[in-house]
């Protein structure tokens, strides 16, 4: 599915909305799941169409693995949303992000931290290939 640019950062607005939403209600402290299932009815309230838990097959050259798997959150059909309730997002947290878009053929991801004081430090925005398309541009189109 091809989303404009515009599009997906009004998806990325709303999806942070709500998750704001659920942390200015609940706070950290929580499990990941109860931050998962909140976020999810806080989405639902405002209409915004999601798939949760969906499965992400994994193929390796020409085997299906059953490897189970799933991503928290699929939103709007093109941004995939991890949710986390840990002390500290680490690398590897972007990496499996990252990893999950290229396997599912996505291009944005959300990786929301639920247990921080105050969420907007919580949250990673990730775009695929936006690093190699920024050292391929130009130095003039970088500014």
């Amino acid at each position: 599915m091809t989303t404009s640019i515009a599009a997906l950062n009004q998806i990325t607005s709303n999806i942070i909305g709500a998750a704001i939403e659920v942390h200015r209600q609940l706070g950290p402290g929580l499990l990941e799941s109860s931050y998962r299932e909140c976020l999810c009815r806080e989405l639902l309230l405002r209409a915004i169409p999601f798939e949760r838990e969906k499965p992400l097959p994994l193929a390796y050259k020409g085997i299906h693995l059953g490897c189970g798997y799933r991503l928290d959150l699929l939103v709007a059909g093109s941004v995939v949303v991890e949710v986390k309730a840990i002390e500290a997002l680490a690398p590897i947290h972007e990496a499996q992000l990252l990893t999950y878009l290229r396997i599912g053929g996505w291009r944005l991801g959300l990786l929301i931290n639920f247990n921080v004081a105050v969420l907007k430090t919580g949250i990673r925005r990730r775009i695929l290939g936006y690093e190699s398309d920024q050292a391929a541009m130009p130095q003039e189109e970088k500014t």
